[in-house]
């Protein structure tokens, strides 16, 4: 039953959401009037979706499979269903603040595991299955696991291994595990054992770790549930939608666009299932099921635009990118074919989305859009000043946004060197224009200096990109002995291409012709790109590569701008 707390913090938040869906093109008016409901206890499935869900049969969860099997859910249902979850965990001794991990596919489960834990008040720690037994090792000891929710494919990993913990198998359970099927004959009729405070944590996220181990941040149920507004004003969610979203489960990114931005708007999950990446069964997916939104990264929708867009009639009216920047020749590709442009947007595992190109406004070419509703963003320099480009930071105190987490779970020195001088440092470093559009120039990690010059690696590869024969691109500094270090691009070829020197060469004089002197790429090698199991590329390992490197070392497949004088100028 309802309290009145609960009854006001709903209509809080509803109020909240109203108004970002009222101003959805207002960009100026979203900005200067929106407020975060602050809470002081909230607990989102409690208070939000299940009022919200209570007689409503429109559909919440749509699964559709390779082979065309599907699963469907109503709200109504996932409401139910999820209150006999929360009793068969609690059955099982989960309670308040402990932790679970959750490894699961993207099927039913998943959603119905999620929703309970929220209302039971425990701490989900969502993994990825592409992860090994050890990488899960080092999460169940830092994230100081107490209970498993894990694929009954993916068994095997914890053979021999934490036969302390509580362990759930779905999809069939071996000896030793429970069978989430059991879940089933508990009671649809959920009573919490007290009020949640918002401050309390709810997920611990561990991030991809393209630079360095990856951290363990902490969402709360203020700061992810109320947090993800700003994504769903970025989204341009609307009640009614289908919202397709491309991600793997046990990322932020699949809690950002799988879970609480589309239900803050009332918009049906739609996940499709594939084992392998197929671009024309995708754009078919698109179609026949009338997905309204689509968010996918820039890896996918550079593989989408190999084929006939203008062939596929789908019904989008928002289309998307996140998880890395997106080159501006994939947006051109796109509005030619289906006359919508794909907003590129910027957020973190540590927060929503913060910056973003919202419905209805005027893009500029290679930006990532404005400041978000809710958001205050600042370039700061070397001595943590306001500048025109710097490190992209978040205003803390009375401006600090709900959408960014707490911290570094049990890593005070991480926490503090992200949050100091009154803000939050991103990692990332941006320039920002006079009508307060931000360009993205690459993680702090990654900008170098050629000859003295700042090189950013994503304006070169974005300039990569254009060529018809580069699939994937990445820039890291070489040492030269003249210019202290110089360009170089490792490069996957696109689909219908072999490396060789004639294409080296193409690629060289290619690049010369967009390219001021300082930033030209001296030297180009076809190579597989190190990425993390989230499919970001690991540039620390490339620029490890390079400095290890003999000065007159050569890959086989490695050319320079020197072997073809032919190139003048």
């Amino acid at each position: 039953m309802p309290t009145a707390d609960s009854a006001s913090n709903l209509a809080s938040f509803l109020a909240a959401r109203d108004f970002l869906i009222e101003h959805r093109e207002d960009y100026t008016t979203a900005c200067r009037d929106f407020r975060w409901p602050r809470f002081t206890e909230f607990n989102w499935a409690l208070d939000y979706f299940d009022v919200m869900a209570r007689d409503n049969d429109a559909p919440a969860l749509w699964i559709v499979e390779e082979d065309g099997r599907e699963a469907r859910l109503s709200f109504a249902e996932l409401a139910s269903r999820s209150n006999q979850v929360a009793n068969w965990l609690r059955s099982l001794g989960v309670r308040r603040g402990e932790r679970a991990l959750l490894m699961l596919g993207n099927e039913v489960p998943l959603w119905e595991v999620m929703l309970a834990a929220i209302k039971l008040g425990a701490v989900i720690i969502p993994a990825t299955p592409m992860l090994t037994a050890e990488d899960l090792d080092d999460r169940i000891v830092r994230g100081e696991v107490k209970h498993l929710v894990i694929g009954t494919e993916h068994l095997a990993k914890f053979e021999g291994r934490h036969r302390d913990l509580t362990r759930i198998a779905v999809g069939g359970a071996e000896p030793g595990w429970h069978d989430f099927a059991d879940s089933h004959q508990s009671s649809d009729a959920f009573t919490p054992d007290g009020p949640t405070p918002a401050d309390d944590p709810m997920l611990l996220y561990f991030t991809s770790g393209t630079t360095s181990q990856p951290k363990l941040v902490t969402h709360t149920h203020q700061s992810y549930p109320v947090g993800h507004l700003s994504t769903l004003y970025w989204i341009g969610l609307q009640p009614g939608d289908r919202h397709l979203n491309i991600s793997s489960p046990g990322w932020a990114k699949h809690a950002w666009s799988c879970f609480f931005a589309p239900w803050n708007a009332g918009a049906c999950v739609f996940l499709y299932n594939y084992s392998r990446f197929d671009a024309p069964a995708l754009l078919d997916v698109l179609a026949r099921y009338e997905i309204t939104t689509l968010c996918a990264p820039p890896t996918v929708w550079r593989l989408l635009i190999q084929q006939d867009l203008a062939a596929h009639r789908v019904a989008l009216r928002e289309a998307v990118a996140a998880g890395e920047p997106l080159n501006p020749e994939v947006i051109e590709q796109v509005r030619r074919a289906w006359g919508l442009t794909i907003r590129d947007g910027f957020g973190q595992t540590e927060t929503t989305a913060q910056i973003g190109n919202s419905p209805g406004q005027p893009l500029k070419s290679g930006s990532m859009g404005r400041p978000l509703p809710g958001y205050r963003v600042a370039m700061l320099d070397a001595e943590g000043k306001p500048a025109g480009e710097g490190e992209v930071a978040l205003a803390l105190g009375e401006d600090r946004p709900a959408g960014l987490m707490v911290g570094y779970a049990n890593d005070p020195e991480r926490t503090a060197a992200a949050m100091q001088g009154g803000y939050y440092r991103t990692g990332d470093v941006a320039s920002i224009d006079e009508q307060g559009y931000i360009t993205y120039v690459g993680r702090a990690d990654d900008v170098f200096k050629a000859s003295d010059y700042r090189i950013s690696p994503f304006e070169l590869e974005s300039v990569l990109i254009e060529h018809p024969a580069v699939g994937e691109a990445a820039i890291v500094p070489s040492p030269d002995p003249v210019r202290t270090s110089i360009p170089k691009a490792y490069i996957i070829p696109a689909a219908g291409h072999e490396p060789s020197a004639e294409l080296a060469r193409d690629i060289f004089a290619f690049t010369r012709e967009r390219l001021a002197p300082y930033k030209r790429i001296r030297r180009l090698e076809f190579a597989d790109l190190p990425k993390t199991i989230s499919g970001k590329i690991r540039r620390v390992e490339l620029r490890q590569a390079e400095a290890d490197k003999a000065s007159d070392q050569r890959g086989e497949l490695e050319f320079f701008e020197d072997d073809f004088p032919d190139l003048k100028g």
